[in-house]
């Protein structure tokens, strides 16, 4: 890859808004371990939208992180990211500059923007991968050591599938994919759920069930409604670490989570996440795309724990976050015709190297745009009465939805357009991104 000087190289990535310093010592050793077992080039990407002051604590610790050979650490405030961003929106030509660094870079939380992001940054570094954690998580702990699981996304990641199977606990690739590459690697976590609404699960059960059935697709049957609930957002249990169980197969997504998850340059390179604003889930559109592409993948059992930061519980942070979860269900109107359009292509979505046929998805998304709102709607209102039947805060936060019941139906399928905007964009930015090399970050 251009912009590489022969080194193997990966980018190990924490984006992060909040404080944590601890996350910043955590991620560092696992980026040492990357490098000193794997013998690989290993960048330590810290992409910190945090205020000032916490800022200031990162770069502190980031200071105190041990030298370890092999580990190049970055940490880029916004000012640094936008100005990376600039220059790359320049360099590759694209319509719409200020809108594209506008998607990139928003003036609001962006869990798709962040790791877009990261993924331009690792190809101008050369990286062939990208790992992802986040700052409201922690590793286990076996036998007194952190279990990281770079382990095995650098065992796995980029081989062809036939290769990797050496290095799995179980093969269940069917025959046919043995010649395709790794494109992903990925567990999933343990302890809280990965959306902070289990209090709404304490305080009336159906309830709950009926909110988070509101993520099936339209015309979903009751059973299916009911299957995904009781898979939603329940990680890999409450079981800790014993052994390592690895499984090579077309990936189970479900047992897989944005905080726990390596992905090869070839998916990434060709495909952005979509950049929706202040909408939980944002960041999962690839896994969708690497399942259905038939690419393999392999799913192991190192889980992240995961826990919650105060802030999403107080009296602004709970109205954001749930605010994040209603633009989360709004989305799925728009993303299920394409997931659907996408699991009915399977194989064919790949060329004959194996790679993502772009031009398809962008298609699919684009036709998608114009779905009838009428499931939104719906949405909306089953919200409206769910929060008030649970009362308190969640009555309140009601009240707040209805005067806002416009503007998010406006802004799910303004949101579906930026994502086309951006497939489009996608190409020219990352050539610009490789073209120029790692100086490009330098400056």
């Amino acid at each position: 890859m251009s912009g590489a000087t022969g080194a193997d190289r990966i980018c190990l990535t924490l984006p992060t808004n909040r404080a944590c310093a601890d996350t910043i010592a955590s991620i560092g050793e696992e980026a040492a371990y990357a490098a000193g077992r794997f013998g690989v080039e290993v960048h330590l990407l810290v992409l910190d939208s945090s205020e000032e002051s916490t800022f200031t604590v990162h770069a502190k610790a980031v200071d105190g992180l041990p030298a370890a050979a092999g580990v190049v650490v970055h940490h880029l405030d916004e000012a640094r990211q936008r100005e990376f961003l600039r220059r790359v929106i320049d360099a590759s030509g694209v319509a719409e500059p200020a809108r594209v660094l506008e998607l990139m870079l928003p003036d609001a939380v962006s869990y798709g923007a962040c790791t877009n992001r990261a993924f331009l940054i690792a190809a101008a570094l050369g990286c062939r991968s990208v790992h992802r954690r986040d700052s409201d998580s922690a590793y286990q702990v076996l036998d007194g050591s952190p279990v990281f699981p770079i382990h095995h996304e650098l065992l796995s990641l980029g081989k062809r599938a036939a290769d990797a199977a050496p290095g799995v606990t179980e093969n269940a690739l069917d025959a046919a994919h043995a010649g395709k590459p790794v494109a992903l690697v990925g567990g999933s976590f343990v302890g809280e759920l990965s959306v902070d609404i289990g209090e709404i699960r304490e305080l009336d059960r159906a309830v709950y069930d009926e909110v988070v059935g509101l993520w099936a697709p339209t015309g979903a049957s009751a059973q299916e409604r009911r299957e995904l609930v009781d898979d939603s957002f329940v990680g890999g249990g409450t079981d800790p670490f014993t052994h390592d169980r690895a499984v090579l197969d077309v990936p189970d997504i479900f047992r897989i989570d944005m905080c726990n998850i390596g992905l090869d340059h070839e998916v990434y390179e060709r495909l952005p996440l979509p950049p929706a604003t202040d909408t939980i889930g944002s960041d999962y559109f690839l896994l969708h795309v690497v399942r259905d592409a038939t690419l393999p993948g392999v799913v192991h059992n190192r889980h992240i724990v995961n826990y919650y930061t105060p802030e999403r519980r107080t009296g602004p942070g709970f109205t954001a976050y749930q605010l994040r979860f209603t633009k989360f269900l709004l989305s799925m109107l728009y993303l299920y015709p394409v997931y659907f359009d996408m699991e009915a292509a399977g194989g064919a979505l790949l060329d004959d190297e194996h790679r993502v046929r772009v031009a398809v998805i962008a298609d699919s998304v684009r036709r998608s745009i114009g779905t009838d709102r009428a499931e939104n709607v719906r949405r909306l209102a089953v919200l409206d009465r769910a929060y008030r039947q649970l009362g308190g805060r969640y009555a309140e936060f009601a009240d707040h939805l209805a005067t806002l019941r416009d503007r998010l139906l406006d802004e799910a399928q303004a949101d579906t357009e930026d994502f086309a905007l951006l497939i489009g964009a996608w190409g020219p930015l990352v050539r610009a991104c490789r073209t120029a090399g790692p100086e490009q970050l330098a400056r």
